[in-house]
């Protein structure tokens, strides 16, 4: 349910770092949602009960993809939050979502 900038993109690296924090070397459990286009696993993260996930939208780390996880309230409000913060990548005037920044890079 959320899509981190790439690693070109503003803010893609410090995501990377973020999440890294929230999950490198500990034990963690996926909890799956089936396989994208590319096969690739389409999960949650969760360390010690706590969704990296959410704790990513939460810092401002990566956007609530709104395609895969239309109903998911609890990420929509946690972005909603971390724009009103100005969180993150939400502190740059104009973030480009990283599907439109991937859509741009195939022209």
């Amino acid at each position: 349910g959320i899509d981190a900038p790439e690693k070109k993109q503003a803010f893609g690296d410090r995501s990377k770092q973020v999440l890294a924090a929230c999950a490198f070397g500990q034990q963690a459990t996926v909890k799956t949602h089936g396989h994208d286009r590319y096969q690739r696993v389409i999960g949650e993260v969760f360390v010690a009960g706590r969704s990296c996930n959410l704790a990513q939208v939460e810092l401002g780390m990566a956007w609530w993809y709104r395609k895969y996880a239309a109903a998911d309230r609890v990420i929509a409000a946690a972005e909603v939050d971390a724009r009103r913060d100005r969180r993150g990548l939400w502190r740059d005037p104009a973030p480009v979502p990283p599907w439109d920044f991937r859509r741009a890079r195939k022209r």
